[in-house]
């Protein structure tokens, strides 16, 4: 099967498919929620500045919270420090984590400022701090890059060469540059370029929406591995669609009764967990998860207008149950910590 299994040391990944770290989308609600749909291997944590771990910031204690359910679990840090980021490694290590990854790929202006995409203009300086991650930790140590900084500053195949060098186990890429942003095409010919010049795994992000277009990766690329990222909001089930297709040759769309379900299970976690801003969640993912539903504007229109948590499950409710997609004896019961 295509994608079937990636094993990064001792961490096997099976299968191949993994959800990439998404600021502000993947918590551990939303981690958890993707593993229970079934095909994803591997999950990230959102990226966490090693400065604010070392300072014992509440956002980065939160964002490093995980459960036993949500193994194999990579956390990972930015920074610019080589000794901070050292030892931020060590505290993920200390906290039980299967994996450390190095971002160096996210584009936004005040994470370039002190890591991010910003070490790919500085390869001197990313190979001190590879090379104090790898000596600080024991447990598998990976990295994420873009292709550079401009068309004119493309330099994934030596930074790539560099972190094999600095002990680096596999290395994810996302074939745009800094300054594109996620705009235009992903070029997926640099990805193929990486796996062509060294001998660690290789994982292939970027414009895969569709099983087919996870396959074509693997076509153009020979890339070990596939990582979703904007994707994965909108549609959930990519994983498990990728799954089926490569063992089957198939896969569903899901339905009206899968989009509702889905929906309703996602906000009924978010009440359960007691997640800080709820009813703000509720209302991003509302943005995402109503793609594919018909008269999905008029849904967002109603979740976003909606004053509490228990409101905005009582309008999916009647928004499905106008639809003819559920019945009133198949409704799930509010739940009291919504009120």
């Amino acid at each position: 099967m295509l994608f079937e299994e990636l094993k990064i040391r001792n961490v096997v990944i099976r299968p191949a498919h993994i959800l990439a770290p998404m600021a502000g989308i993947t918590d551990t609600v939303f981690r958890r929620f993707i593993k229970r749909l079934g095909g994803c291997g591997l999950i990230m944590t959102e990226f966490v500045s090693s400065e604010g771990m070392l300072r014992q910031n509440l956002k980065s204690q939160r964002f490093l919270y995980y459960t036993e359910e949500e193994r194999p679990i990579t956390a990972q840090i930015f920074g610019a420090d080589p000794d901070h980021l050292a030892e931020a490694a060590r505290m993920i290590e200390d906290l039980g984590f299967d994996i450390i990854d190095l971002n160096l790929g996210c584009p936004a202006k005040k994470v370039v400022k002190c890591g991010g995409s910003g070490l790919l203009r500085d390869l001197p300086l990313l190979g001190q701090v590879m090379k104090k991650i790898r000596a600080a930790v024991t447990i598998p140590f990976t990295v994420k890059i873009r292709s550079g900084w401009s068309e004119e500053e493309i330099v994934a195949v030596p930074a790539a060469r560099l972190a094999e060098d600095s002990g680096v186990e596999a290395i994810a890429v996302h074939p745009r540059t800094r300054l594109q942003g996620y705009s235009g095409n992903a070029n997926w010919e640099i990805i193929r370029q990486v796996k062509e010049s060294v001998r660690i795994p290789v994982i292939g992000n970027g414009d895969v929406a569709r099983p087919e277009d996870a396959e074509a990766l693997h076509e153009r690329t020979g890339c070990n591995a596939v990582m979703i990222g904007r994707a994965a909001p909108t549609n959930p089930w990519i994983f498990r669609q990728m799954m089926n297709y490569f063992r089957h040759g198939t896969y569903s769309e899901p339905s009206e009764r899968d989009r509702y379900d889905l929906i309703r299970s996602y906000y009924a976690m978010l009440v359960e967990e007691d997640i800080p801003g709820t009813i703000g969640k509720m209302k991003q993912f509302a943005s995402w998860f109503t793609h594919g539903v018909r008269n999905g504007a008029e849904l967002r229109r109603s979740v976003q207008s909606a004053a509490s948590a228990r409101e905005v499950l009582e309008r999916v409710d009647a928004f499905f149950l106008s639809a003819a997609t559920v019945t009133d004896s198949s409704l799930r019961p509010l739940m009291p910590a919504c009120e």
